[in-house]
């Protein structure tokens, strides 16, 4: 029996919207790849400004805090713009600034103009999450999935995270940083380029009508999402804590460079899958069931890490970086679902900026209990710490729960 009109124009729409989907969640990974790439190439880079500028400690540490501030600074104001704008020339235009940045930084002979271009790649590298986040959970929200979709999402970061550093530390081998930087800017050129193709145009068709319907007529939750955050921040200030104090422990138990590098290794690639798998955990289980996992095993493997000798750290050190990572996915995909209507780019912004912020000052608030208690009390206290996310994340529950 042939088909009617009808049942053309409606598979039609649902493979269109199928399309979407997967073209927005491709340009998406794409967007988080690069920029959490080139904001984790400063790390490779900071080692030989010291040397070619004879920068002092300080000087080093403003360069990492002037992109990280503007990345974390201007997120609220490039989910508005968005508004006006629209989100797919914000989210283009932040990644072309981006590679623009680097190839600043490759022709810079001063301190001067290398901190303009960190100050110029983090306002570029401030549109990407809020945006990028946002344009997922919408293409996804009306086909399902939005959790396991910021699941790869979130993943597709730290895959950028270790493939560009990487690739420049070979390029260092037989380029000039100055060379190197230069294709990195180039790079985050033609990924601008590949997103102004690849982002599709507003969606259309029997799913899109069904998620403004959804999305006008959830409430959205102040409270739950003011919990979210909060646990966000703690989460985010324990992890940059661990991340700072880890080659200090493993120091202090014997390890040396080559030791703690593999220690980092293991941690990050447990992180990595982390996000992934927490992500679709999350959706199965539920929000809170899941943090309440995760981070209770985080708190326990840290406290355990004080104690154990180097080889025992060195082998729980992927269980530790999938907990210690996974929760973020979870809480990501909460965002949408406390969003306020027509307020999901700001949610997305205000969130991510808290977790910025709590990243950077907890090596400053931990790093001064350090010095006066030493290393192992220091991360006593983040894990202890950690468990306040366990009845902030039952809040958030009860907020879902309401909506």
């Amino acid at each position: 029996m042939p088909d009617t009109p009808a049942a053309t124009v409606t598979a039609e729409l649902v493979a269109s919207d199928a399309a979407i989907r997967r073209r927005s969640l491709l340009a998406a990974c794409s967007a988080h790849a690069i920029h959490d790439g080139l904001t984790d190439l400063i790390y490779v880079l900071l080692p030989i400004w010291q040397t070619q500028f004879a920068l002092s400690y300080a000087v080093v540490g403003l360069l990492r805090g002037a992109y990280s501030g503007m990345m974390a600074g201007f997120q609220l104001l490039a989910s508005r713009l968005a508004r006006r704008w629209g989100r797919e020339r914000m989210l283009v235009g932040g990644t072309a600034l981006a590679g623009v940045a680097y190839l600043i930084v490759g022709q810079a002979s001063g301190i001067a103009v290398l901190l303009l271009a960190l100050l110029l790649g983090g306002l570029g590298a401030s549109t990407q999450h809020p945006l990028a986040s946002s344009m997922v959970t919408d293409s996804h929200e009306a086909g399902g999935g939005v959790k396991q979709a910021l699941a790869q999402y979130n993943f597709a970061g730290d895959i950028g995270k270790t493939l560009i550093p990487g690739l420049v530390g070979l390029m260092l081998v037989v380029l000039s940083w100055q060379a190197s930087v230069t294709l990195m800017g180039l790079l985050g050129l033609g990924a601008a380029a590949l997103l102004w193709w690849l982002i599709p145009a507003a969606p259309v068709g029997a799913a899109h009508a069904r998620t403004a319907a959804a999305t006008a007529s959830r409430p959205g939750s102040t409270g739950g999402l003011r919990a979210l955050l909060l646990t966000g921040v703690l989460d985010s200030a324990v992890r940059m804590g661990f991340l700072t104090f880890l080659p200090f422990l493993l120091k202090s138990k014997g390890a040396g460079t080559a030791g703690i590098g593999l220690a980092l290794s293991l941690l990050f690639v447990g992180g990595a899958f982390g996000k992934l798998f927490c992500g679709y955990l999350g959706a199965r289980i539920g929000m809170m069931k899941t943090v309440w996992i995760t981070e209770s095993l985080t708190a326990l493997l840290m406290v355990l890490a004080v104690w154990l000798p180097q080889a025992g750290v060195l082998a729980l050190l992927p269980l530790l970086g999938l907990a210690l990572n996974g929760t973020s996915s979870v809480l990501y995909g909460t965002v949408p679902e406390l969003a306020a209507p027509g307020k999901r780019e700001q949610a997305f912004a205000l969130f991510y900026t808290g977790t910025i912020g709590g990243g950077a000052l907890s090596p400053i608030l931990f790093g001064r209990l350090g010095d006066v208690a030493g290393v192992p009390v220091a991360l006593m206290a983040l894990a202890a710490i950690l468990l306040l996310t366990l009845p902030l994340a039952w809040r958030v529950n009860r907020a879902l729960d309401n909506t």
